[in-house]
C-alpha cells in the first residue's frame, strides 16, 4: 500500500540537507543531495511504518 507522506527538507550549515516529518512521529533522515535524503527519508518512513 502506498501512503503519500509530507516531509519537510531543510539544508543544513555543515552543507547537509535534513528531513523530518509531522505525519510520521520519528521521522528523521540526512543525505548529502536531497535526493539522497528523499531516498532515505523513504526507507525510514517504510521501516516506521512496519514498526
Amino acid at each position: 500500500m502506498e501512503r503519500i507522506v509530507n516531509i519537510h527538507i531543510e539544508k543544513l550549515p555543515e552543507g547537509f540537507y535534513l528531513a523530518t516529518s509531522d505525519t510520521i512521529q520519528g521521522l528523521v533522515a540526512q543525505g548529502r543531495t536531497i535526493s539522497e535524503t528523499i531516498e532515505i527519508a523513504h526507507d525510514v518512513a517504510k521501516k516506521l511504518l512496519e514498526a
